[in-house]
């Protein structure tokens, strides 16, 4: 029985095999079998994704290393390159520098094996940073070259609960350095820079630091706020946070609060600065009365320890992932404000999380579940007056195999949350939840690592320079000229142009512009490679590097070099034609398939990734000498494979030029027997 299905759109990304059979469900028409380098669109075609340009070679290519966005305005955002013991700093898509040639660098106490473990928040020029094993820090921002990385000296807390008893403490005076001494075992060689707050007689309390240890029973601290008298007292509290009691694993910002939670004594917990006050942790005044603008804490009552892997503010209250399930922390009532006294905890869902900091989208936040291979959206319903979490990538489930160990979200020109996998693949998820489009897509970013794929590592996402759009930023580790390299690379710009001498198809790519040549220097950082060139808009075969150099076979103007990579769409098995019942199983033959394009040239087509056939785009019309003009129309393709069962239709751009499909309309005939 003849046929002629359409396919108009491809917003449901790449489908898993699990999902395979499903051919009445409502979305097997908008999927993919393969989605490789290429962007689903929510408007529902997909298009080639744009090259990564190259930017700088990280400090140390021998050890891993994160990127962290640092948005200070649309205008002025820097990418952080935090390796091992130091950062760097990126900003207007180049590497900050304090002379010629000398990258502006800042010393760190995290190591190499710390840096995935790092949680931030941001306010204005100060980013704020925990590790469960380190004192937080802010790092400051005063001036491009101009950044101090500092411990954070809380003032009067957070504490434990107030000494419940018999041991006393006693201070050998109430101002300065004094001795603070205990009538049992209590101090630990690890309390250095622990916080005490004390009461003695009256009803004003104190505050210290301890600066120095002595035995279990007799430290030495510094008072901050002097108590009213100094004699043995059992109204003490020590601080939360130090070397022996463990330091928080992650903050944010809430209700104009510094919050942080999640220490190794009590990882169920969660304490809240003074408003407005971000470094203040007092519980109470002097005087012991609690005001609403008090330091806030809370924990996570429930039948198991619910250690909180992040924390996102919503309109709603405070959210919180933990090991075990969701939470929102807020006050009884909307209309109310967070205080010391008018603060509740209360479980939303029960998937649990994985320690990656959430991220919001628009109303919702995205996190990864607990086991790192599911990728969840909360979100409040009002139908139900509560949040609900529903599994993001339960059609693609295949995608994130092996687990994520980075996110982020780009919001313009597309709306992509992009994951960084396990095994070093960059995979990304068209999400528009007001269109319904959840669509994934992985992309094999070009050149290699030893016998394999190139390698991403980190990545982070910032607004372009002119902060009409977001920009990914990239760490890619390859085997360069025989040796390990990680390379700091940015996903260049939509293509969004009439011609194709600023289309750049390449990845770990440079640009060259200028006076027309034949010999192009300034690619060390691809010494030994074969790269692939757009000369002048058109296709040049692939050149060497030599010393640095390139030598063209036409003199060019304009010339982009880099690693090729494909990019390749693949249907799902036709489900048409059938006169009784399904399609699936039978044989089919496709006689002839019409593309819709928008701005393509260079393609090419078949029934598989082993047997394709190159789309010509050059006319009679064409000037030699010249690219072809970008085409954006309908094509009519004869399909000459014979009969199969399956119908699949394959499309591959491998040269450095655009790609955009909006639909595909075959024809073909179906046999009921």
């Amino acid at each position: 029985m003849k046929a002629s299905p359409i396919q108009d759109s491809f917003n449901a990304g790449e489908f898993s095999d699990l999902v395979a059979a499903r051919v009445r469900f409502e979305k097997y028409k908008n999927a993919c079998k393969l989605s490789e380098n290429m962007i689903p669109l929510t408007q529902g075609g997909t298009t080639r994704r744009t090259g990564t340009m190259f930017v700088s070679e990280v400090k140390n290519s021998a050890k891993s290393t994160r990127l962290v966005p640092f948005e200070f305005s649309v205008t002025q955002a820097y990418v952080i390159e935090f390796s091992d013991l130091l950062v760097r700093f990126y900003k207007d898509r180049g590497i900050i520098e304090s002379a010629p040639s000398t990258p502006y660098e800042v010393i760190t106490p995290y190591l190499e094996a710390d840096l995935f473990e790092l949680k931030f928040t941001q306010s204005a020029d100060i980013l704020y940073i925990t590790h469960p094993d380190y004192a937080p820090r802010k790092l400051s921002r005063t001036g491009h070259t101009s950044w101090t990385l500092s411990t954070i000296s809380f003032l009067d807390g957070p504490y434990l609960p107030t000494n419940s008893g018999a041991t006393t403490l006693t201070l050998s005076g109430t101002s300065g350095s004094v001795t603070v001494t205990a009538s049992a075992a209590l101090f630990a060689s690890t309390d250095v820079g622990r916080l005490i707050r004390f009461k003695s007689t009256g009803s004003t309390w104190g505050w210290l630091t301890i600066t120095a240890y002595t035995s279990t029973t007799v430290v030495t601290a510094t008072v901050q706020r002097s108590p009213a008298a100094a004699t043995a007292s059992t109204n003490w509290r020590l601080g939360l946070w130090s070397a022996t009691t463990g330091y928080p694993s992650c903050v944010t910002f809430f209700e104009d609060r510094l919050t942080f939670a999640g220490n190794a004594l009590q990882p169920h917990r969660l304490d809240g600065s003074v408003t407005g006050d971000y470094e203040n942790f007092a519980p109470t005044a002097s005087d012991g009365v609690v005001a609403d603008d008090n330091a806030i804490s809370v924990s996570l009552n429930a039948n198991d320890v619910n250690v909180i892997r992040w924390m996102t503010d919503d309109e709603k209250g405070l959210l919180i992932g933990t090991v075990s399930g969701e939470w929102l922390v807020r006050p009884s009532s909307l209309q109310e404000a967070l205080t010391p006294t008018n603060i509740a905890a209360k479980r939303s869902t029960a998937f649990g999380s994985a320690n990656l900091q959430a991220i919001r989208t628009g109303k919702a936040s995205v996190y990864v579940q607990r086991a790192g291979v599911k990728v969840r959206e909360l979100a409040y319903v009002y139908e139900v007056d509560g949040f609900r979490s529903p599994d993001m990538n339960v059609l693609s489930s295949h995608m994130l195999t092996g687990g994520v160990v980075q996110f982020a979200y780009q919001q313009e020109p597309y709306s992509i949350v992009w994951f960084v996998r396990a095994d070093g693949q960059l995979i990304g998820m068209t999400y528009e939840r007001d269109q319904d489009v959840i669509g994934w897509h992985r992309h094999i970013i070009g050149g290699s690592f030893g016998s394999g794929d190139a390698v991403v590592e980190s990545l982070a996402v910032i607004p372009t320079p002119s902060g009409d759009a977001d920009e990914v930023w990239l760490i890619v580790k390859r085997t360069i000229n025989g040796g390990t390299v990680r390379y700091v690379e940015y996903m260049t710009p939509k293509f969004d142009a009439d011609v194709t001498t600023d289309a750049f198809f390449v990845d770990c790519g440079l640009t060259y512009d200028g006076a027309a040549t034949t010999t192009v220097t300034g690619l060390d950082h691809l010494e030994g490679e074969a790269l692939a060139v757009l000369a002048d808009g058109a296709t040049h075969p692939d050149v060497t590097v030599i010393s640095g150099s390139v030598t063209l076979t036409r003199s060019t103007s304009v010339a982009h070099f880099g690693f090729t990579y494909e990019s390749n769409v693949q249907t799902l098995k036709i489900e048409a034609g059938a006169a009784d019942g399904t399609a699936q199983g039978k044989t089919k033959r496709i006689h002839r398939v019409n593309v819709r394009l928008y701005r393509t040239l260079g393609m090419k087509f078949g029934p598989d990734a082993d047997n394709l056939d190159i789309l010509p785009f050059r006319t009679s019309a064409d000037a030699m000498g010249s690219p072809p003009a970008l085409f954006t129309g309908d094509r009519s393709i004869e399909w000459n494979n014979g009969y199969d069962t399956e119908g699949l239709i394959y499309f591959r751009q491998d040269q450095p030029l655009p790609f955009t499909l909006l639909g595909i309309f075959p024809q073909l005939v179906t046999q009921d027997r």
